[in-house]
């Protein structure tokens, strides 16, 4: 059991970032000098995943485009002797092979992947959520990967986060069975009160076939979306689900202030700018 597919939900309108996304789509929202998913599919494409399909709705195009070929900007780099910036061009069409389908409703995570089913096929796939963006020495889902491929079972990413905030996120209870790694006993979505642990899931999934039957199962919720967590419920109580507690530095970008910590702490990394910023930062008076 290998994973060679990664989904890719980017349907969302992106709301916590308008009027910026009322034209540009949130996962086209610029990291230093890429855009957020492209970090995203860069990890799947490290991790040694081959087809990657992402989950499109209404005014998405942006993302097909970015990751198609262009022809007439590689003719105009050539030209004026750009050759490593065409080089990097080139590369982003060249990563994986992609597909799209499109989400008419935006009814949640799991109607989201649901819709990937007959591209799936039966395998095993992981799915990234491009809000977080981990820097990693070892690519998280690479990471995720291993275990996967040893225990043949559900692997989540999960992350200790501090008990005021585990609401925000879906928890794990769980009994640890190897360094990093834990058994999941139950998840419970943004728990109110009383949660079971401080480790929360963060948006990398290694998932087998079967939580396509779990997610068909599964109620919706609020606003009628189908929450990948409630599925997952349901396909432990048929089958193991692990946790991974992966190395690496994780920002949430789907939200302000962790998108500009992202843009600072990438930004503090880029070669060609890494000195300069450093010293702007050092001079602000704060």
């Amino acid at each position: 059991m290998k994973l060679k597919k990664a989904v890719f939900p980017a349907a969302g309108f992106g709301t916590r970032f308008l009027p910026a996304t009322k034209a540009i789509p949130k996962e086209m929202l610029p990291l230093v000098d890429k855009p957020l998913i492209q970090y995203a599919v860069e990890e799947a494409h490290h991790s040694g995943l081959k087809e990657i399909i992402i989950v499109t709705g209404m005014g998405k195009t942006a993302i097909e485009d970015h990751f198609d070929t262009s022809f007439e900007l590689e003719i105009l780099l050539k030209e004026r002797g750009k050759h490593e910036t065409l080089k990097m061009i080139e590369n982003i069409s060249d990563l994986v092979h992609f597909a799209y389908t499109r989400q008419k409703k935006p009814l949640g995570l799991g109607h989201a992947i649901h819709i990937t089913k007959n591209l799936i096929n039966n395998e095993p796939f992981a799915v990234f959520l491009g809000d977080d963006v981990i820097d990693a020495k070892v690519p998280v889902m690479r990471q995720m990967s291993r275990v996967f491929e040893k225990l043949h079972s559900t692997v989540l990413a999960v992350q200790k986060v501090p008990k005021t905030q585990t609401h925000l996120y879906g928890i794990i209870k769980g009994r640890k069975v190897a360094p990093r790694i834990y058994k999941v006993e139950d998840l419970v979505e943004k728990p109110k009160a009383n949660a079971p642990s401080n480790l929360a899931i963060i948006g990398r999934y290694a998932l087998t076939p079967g939580i396509f039957e779990a997610i068909e199962e599964t109620k919706p919720g609020k606003g009628g979306e189908i929450q990948l967590t409630d599925a997952l419920r349901i396909l432990l109580k048929k089958e193991d689900i692990y946790a991974y507690e992966f190395e690496g530095t994780r920002y949430d970008a789907g939200e302000k202030l962790g998108f500009l910590k992202a843009n600072v702490a990438f930004g503090l990394k880029h070669r060609e700018i890494k000195d300069e910023f450093r010293a702007f930062l050092k001079n602000l008076r704060i």
